[in-house]
């Protein structure tokens, strides 16, 4: 593969036989430990986990199926290169489509945009649907596994019979596993609720139907774009894309109008509980059965270009710390003095275009600085940033505005 942005390395033939056979942890349940004698069936050598070949029936269906992943795998793969070499120079258009869709941007750009312009209720489900989807997106890639172009075109080899010409970037190393797409996810959920109120306006105030369809023609280019952009950067194979889109869209649909607006403290801390105790559970319940979830980390950090690509807020862990944070720093937030004492306010339209404004330059700013090197030191600073997210945006800039507009006066109504 290519360093960087320089000339593309070309990639070595796939392997064949047995040692092409497995990939894993895809289907885990199906990959036995190694032992020297077997009473029923046979041992295939392979390079990574032994594959135990059983029963006829059993193998012929094991060696179907992982055939049929090669084949999706490899579909995808040329895809990207048709992606890659079909689009020239548009490498930083790409990348700036990827990073609208990155999960952290529905913390610090759609949620405080949506709370300060489409209202209260409107920010606070995007919020909602954001945390939940990235905690069932994570749950998705510890069962379904899925593996990534660009440590799977190294790892396991392409066949082709002319040489490919890839290319990595900074924003392909991620390290968790592909399967689905937590970009189109967890973005595709969050901004339903967005469309779905732009939509409604719309039809309140015309019969066009051109009109009508903008928010939503608008939102599915958004969710296209964004899946090409983490095709064309090797993060993900267009299976997974799809597949991400089509969950994304479902959660939102499902979930926009059940989501919670203000409770009791009690409720966001056993929320915030819930969330972490339950993906512990499930992390530990796998791995005592055997799976090694790390695996997908091991080759993300083999096969990537540049080491310092591999970025700790694409560690599994690093998105369930932002939920498990937000859903606290709610509780804290509406739960406070300040709060209190803010609701008996009203911004005018002027007042809240400036606090999306800051908004989007405080969380910019807060989410980029102090990003220390060790593990448990990056947890807990980022835990401490996001669980005061929500205090920021809801309490904070905008009490700031009202002192700063006008001092002597009441503000403006809506």
């Amino acid at each position: 593969m290519a360093r960087g942005k320089g000339a593309p390395k070309s990639i070595p033939a796939r392997q064949t036989g047995a040692d092409a056979l497995v990939s894993p942890p895809l289907a885990t349940w199906l990959l036995q430990p190694t032992r020297k004698k077997k009473k029923k069936g046979r041992v295939a050598k392979a390079t990574g986990p032994r594959l135990y070949v059983g029963p006829s029936r059993t193998h012929a269906r094991t060696e179907q199926f992982f055939t049929t992943m090669d084949i999706v795998y490899t579909t995808g793969v040329q895809f990207a290169e048709t992606l890659q070499s079909a689009l020239p120079g548009l490498e930083d258009f790409w990348l700036w489509v990827t990073f609208f869709g990155d999960p952290k941007c529905v913390f610090i750009i759609y949620f405080p945009l949506a709370y300060f312009l489409l209202g209260k209720k409107v920010g606070l489900t995007v919020l909602w649907l954001g945390l939940i989807s990235e905690w069932l997106n994570l749950m998705s890639k510890w069962l379904l596994f899925g593996e990534r172009p660009f440590w799977w075109i190294s790892e396991f080899g392409f066949s082709k019979k002319k040489e490919i010409f890839l290319r990595q970037f900074p924003s392909s190393c991620e390290t968790g596993p592909g399967s689905p797409s937590g970009h189109c996810m967890i973005t595709g959920a969050a901004l339903w609720p967005v469309v779905s109120i732009l939509a409604r306006q719309i039809a309140k105030n015309s019969k066009s139907w051109i009109l009508k369809a903008v928010p939503f023609t608008v939102y599915f280019l958004l969710l296209l774009l964004i899946g090409l952009s983490r095709i064309f950067i090797l993060a993900h194979f267009p299976h997974q894309v799809i597949g991400g889109i089509l969950a994304g869209i479902s959660l939102g649909w499902l979930l926009q109008f059940w989501v919670p607006l203000e409770r009791g403290f009690r409720f966001y801390l056993m929320t915030s509980f819930s969330l972490w105790l339950s993906a512990t559970v499930i992390y530990w319940t796998l791995i005592t059965l055997g799976i090694d979830l790390n695996w997908s980390m091991k080759l993300a950090m083999k096969w990537c270009e540049n080491p310092k690509w591999i970025r700790m807020d694409t560690y599994p862990f690093a998105s369930l710390c932002r939920d498990v944070a937000t859903v606290l720093g709610l509780g804290l937030t509406f739960h406070s003095s300040s709060y209190t004492q803010l609701k008996l306010e009203r911004l005018g339209w002027l007042q809240r275009g400036w606090c999306a404004i800051l908004a989007l330059v405080v969380l910019y700013f807060l989410s980029n600085i102090a990003q220390p090197q060790g593990v448990a030191l990056w947890y807990g600073l980022n835990f401490v940033k996001y669980a005061s997210f929500p205090w920021i945006i809801i309490t904070l800039l905008p009490k700031a505005i009202l002192i700063l507009a006008s001092p002597g006066t009441q503000s403006h109504t809506e």
